[in-house]
């Protein structure tokens, strides 16, 4: 990998089987351990796991999202920095994980300091490692985690086959039996662009819009990782690229290599927090100052 013009790039393409297993291993696990999707009610964690993706299923219809988009962009819920706001995501596990039952905080450390060795003179990157999870704090304010957490997928067009879950927790959500919604473009056109496609409600949408309505200094291609890193479905699943544009084409391999260091940083080695905050603090000065609308 090498950086051109502040923007991240890979020296040869890679499909997404091969970008997804780095040579280095990030964490104290094999490669092949994450994303373990399959099914044990015995095993407490990935039992809730699959009851977040089966509520998530059920419930993300089209009505939905838009109901969350009306209620959320109107950053009315709360005013607060990038710092207090990530502090408090030390409260919150991700019931939709079955790699981590840390607290998130740890996570945004462990993914912006691994992110932080490889790429050291790119300061936004490190920034947009520690912040792409802060849209969880609506986990905070009411929202069920199945609408904050978890892989995210179009709404308004068939499901994809690479969904985790997708032949079993889909059953009953009233999109599948509305012909509006359940083809394979939906109520989209083809190359449309991911900017008018109407994606799942989660924490990935809603940081995208406080950043773009806070004037965030961040460049696109950390906007792009931040809005659709959850994309599984599309950036390392192969599907939905028929709704994509050139734009979206080209940053779909930026949002692939951050995709390496959130998933694989995932550890039970916890970074000294109190020590790092200060360097990332004046990256917040530097690219999202003060106190934003939330």
């Amino acid at each position: 990998m090498r950086v051109l013009n502040n923007v991240v790039t890979t020296p040869r393409v890679m499909d997404p089987s091969e970008l997804m297993r780095p040579e280095v291993k990030f964490a104290d696990k094999e490669i092949g351990a994450f994303r373990d999707y399959s099914i044990d009610e015995n095993d407490p964690i990935k039992e809730r796991v699959r009851l977040t993706y089966l509520q998530m299923h059920t419930n993300q219809t089209v009505e939905f999202v838009k109901d969350r988009r009306d209620h959320w962009l109107q950053f009315n819920t709360f005013k607060g920095n990038i710092m207090d706001t990530l502090v408090k995501l030390n409260e919150l596990v991700d019931e939709s994980d079955p790699d981590t039952d840390i607290p998130n905080i740890v996570h945004a450390f462990q993914t912006a300091e691994r992110i932080r060795v490889d790429y050291p003179d790119q300061d936004w990157f490190h920034l947009t490692g520690l912040i792409h999870d802060l849209g969880k704090v609506m986990a905070f304010y009411d929202e069920p985690q199945w609408a904050v957490v978890g892989d995210t997928f179009p709404v308004g067009c068939a499901w994809a086959d690479s969904i985790v879950y997708r032949d079993t927790s889909f059953k009953d959500n009233p999109d599948g039996d509305n012909s509006n919604y359940n083809t394979k473009y939906g109520i989209y056109k083809p190359k449309c662009g991911l900017e008018n496609v109407l994606m799942s409600w989660g924490h990935d949408e809603y940081l995208y819009q406080i950043l773009k309505h806070n004037n965030s200094k961040l460049p696109e291609e950390a906007l792009y990782m931040i809005r659709f890193h959850s994309f599984y479905p599309w950036h390392t699943g192969g599907d939905y690229d028929y709704l994509c544009n050139e734009k979206d084409l080209e940053m779909k391999k930026h949002v692939q290599t951050f995709n390496k260091y959130d998933l694989y940083t995932k550890s039970t080695k916890v970074p000294d927090i109190e020590a790092l905050k200060p360097y990332y603090q004046s990256l917040i000065d530097k690219y999202i100052p003060g106190l934003l609308e939330w």
